[in-house]
C-alpha cells in the first residue's frame, strides 16, 4: 500500500519537495500546507491546505517539513503527536534545545525522524566517502570546504551559519567518520541584515582530522567544493556538478639522495571519476520512504541533525567570544 504523504511549506525548497513527492513510486502525494497557499500555482488547488491541522486530518502517513526554521519545532511536534513520520529540512530546529525536544519526541514514540541534510546524498560526496572508507587516501589529514554565493532571498530567520554552514559541518563529520571536537570561528555582518552573512571556521574532529570551512552569502559566483586530503593525495568534490576528482601523490623517487629528507608530495595522476548522478533530493526522499516502509532506507537521523545544530551553535559561540569552543565527547 502506498504511503500517504504531505508537505508543510511551499517556498523554494518546498516546491522541489512537491515535485519529487508527487512522482515517487510507493507514495501518494496528498497535498501541501502553507498559510500563504501556493503563489506559483504549480499545485492543484484541491491539494493546498491552509494549516498543518487540515493536512493531518487527511490521514497522512509521512510528511516533509520545509517551512521556515523558526517553525520547525511547533510543526514537527504536531506531526509527531499525530503519529506521522517526518523528514524535517535542515537545520533540524532554530536552536539546540528545540532540536533536542524534536529528537526526543520522535525517539520516544518510535516514529521515523529524518533531517534533510541533502549533501549526504550528493553523488560526489557519497563516492568520496566510500573511497576514503576503502582506504584510497590512506590516512585522512584534512577536510576543507567552500560554500559561497549570492544571498538567497528565501532565508529570513537564520544566518549563514545555520542555513549553509550546517551542510558542511554535517557532511564533514560524515565523510571524516567522527563528530566535531572543537571549532574556532569568525563571522561578519556586511549586508545590513540581522544575521551573519560570512563565516570562516577551523575545527578538529575527535579522530584528529583538521577541518576548515569558508561560507558566505556575499559572492557574485556560486561555488560548492569539498577537498579531502590524505597521505595518498586528495579528493575534490564539486557538489554543484556532482563531479569527483582524485589528485594522486606521485610515486616517483626523489631526484637525488641528498634532499630525500626534505621530500614532500609531488603531482601524480589526476582522475575524474565517471559516477552515476541521480538527483540528491530524490535519493534522500526515497531513503526516507523506505525507512518508513520496511526499515531499509538510509536517512540522516534526528540525533545526527542535533549534532549539526550543536556544532553550528559552537561556531556562533566561538565567533561571539573570540575563543575556541570544545563541543564535547562522542
Amino acid at each position: 500500500m502506498a504511503l500517504r504523504a504531505g508537505l508543510i511549506g511551499m517556498g523554494k525548497m518546498g516546491r522541489n519537495h512537491a515535485r519529487v513527492m508527487s512522482n515517487t513510486e510507493g507514495v501518494d502525494f496528498i497535498g501541501v500546507a502553507d498559510p500563504m497557499g501556493d503563489p506559483t500555482g504549480s499545485i492543484d488547488k484541491q491539494l493546498v491546505f491552509r494549516s498543518v491541522e487540515e493536512l493531518i486530518l487527511e490521514k497522512i502517513d509521512i510528511a516533509v517539513v520545509a517551512c521556515p526554521t523558526v517553525e520547525h519545532e511547533v510543526v514537527a511536534l504536531k506531526l509527531c503527536e499525530a503519529g506521522i513520520h517526518c523528514l524535517v529540512e535542515k537545520p533540524l530546529a532554530l536552536d539546540f534545545s528545540s532540536a533536542e525536544r524534536i529528537m526526543q519526541s520522535f525517539e520516544k514514540t518510535g516514529l521515523t525522524g529524518a533531517v534533510g541534510h541533502i549533501e549526504r546524498f550528493n553523488p560526489a560526496i557519497r563516492a568520496m566517502r566510500q573511497r576514503i572508507r576503502n582506504g584510497d587516501l590512506g590516512d585522512l589529514f584534512q577536510i576543507a570546504t567552500r560554500r559561497i554565493g549570492p544571498f538567497p532571498n528565501r532565508i529570513q530567520d537564520v544566518g549563514v551559519v545555520k542555513d549553509l554552514a550546517t551542510h558542511d559541518l554535517d557532511l564533514t563529520a560524515w565523510v571524516g567518520g567522527s563528530l566535531f571536537k572543537q571549532v574556532s570561528a569568525h563571522t561578519a555582518h556586511k549586508a545590513g541584515r540581522e544575521h551573519e552573512d560570512l563565516v570562516a571556521i577551523t575545527g578538529q574532529l575527535h579522530n584528529g582530522v583538521i577541518t576548515n570551512h569558508l561560507v558566505n552569502w556575499l559572492s557574485p559566483m556560486k561555488e560548492r567544493l569539498v577537498v579531502a586530503t590524505g597521505e595518498q593525495g586528495c579528493f575534490i568534490a564539486d557538489t554543484l556538478l556532482a563531479d569527483l576528482t582524485f589528485f594522486r601523490n606521485s610515486d616517483a623517487p626523489p631526484p637525488w639522495e641528498g634532499i630525500s629528507q626534505f621530500r614532500g608530495v609531488a603531482e601524480g595522476d589526476m582522475i575524474r571519476f565517471a559516477i552515476a548522478k541521480p538527483e540528491p533530493l530524490r535519493t534522500e526522499f526515497e531513503g526516507f520512504r523506505d525507512a518508513v516502509a520496511d526499515g531499509s532506507g538510509e536517512i540522516v537521523t534526528m540525533r545526527e541533525g542535533l549534532a549539526a545544530v550543536s556544532a553550528a551553535e559552537a561556531v556562533l559561540a566561538s565567533a561571539n567570544s573570540g575563543a575556541s569552543v570544545l563541543i564535547g565527547e562522542e
